[in-house]
C-alpha cells in the first residue's frame, strides 16, 4: 500500500486509511486557505449587513420609528447592503437586515419597522 501525505505539509499520514491530513492544525490551516479568497468578500459584506442592523436597532427602539437619511448617513448606514425586500400589496418595498427594516416614505425620510413573526 502507498505511503499517504498530508495535503497541508506534506508529511507521512498514520491511522485510518481514508486520513487526508496529519493533525487538526494541517486540516484547519488548509481549509483556511482554501477559503480565504471568498472569506473577505462574505467577511465584508457580512460586517456591513451587521452594522446596519446594529444601526435600525439603535435607532428603533419602540418597533416603529421615523428617521432622517441624515441620521442614518451619519451612523454609516451602508443602503446597498440589506438581507430581503418585502413589497405589500399596495406598492411599499420595505428593505431588511435580518428582522430590522425600513421603508423610505419620501426622499430623505424612512420608517423603521420590525419584522414580525408569523404565527
Amino acid at each position: 500500500m502507498p505511503e499517504k501525505k498530508c495535503l497541508e505539509c506534506g508529511d507521512k499520514i498514520t491511522g485510518r486509511s481514508d486520513k487526508k491530513f496529519c493533525s487538526d492544525q494541517c486540516r484547519i490551516s488548509f481549509n483556511n486557505r482554501l477559503n480565504s479568497d471568498e472569506t473577505n468578500l462574505v467577511r465584508n459584506i457580512n460586517n456591513a449587513l451587521r452594522k446596519n442592523r446594529r444601526i435600525l436597532l439603535e435607532l428603533n427602539t419602540t418597533g416603529k420609528t421615523k428617521v432622517s437619511r441624515e441620521k442614518l448617513n451619519e451612523r454609516g448606514f451602508d443602503f446597498h447592503y440589506f438581507t430581503s425586500i418585502y413589497t405589500t400589496k399596495d406598492g411599499a418595498v420595505y428593505h431588511y437586515c435580518y428582522e430590522q427594516g425600513y421603508l423610505q416614505t419620501d426622499k430623505d425620510w424612512f420608517l423603521l419597522v420590525v419584522r414580525q413573526e408569523k404565527k
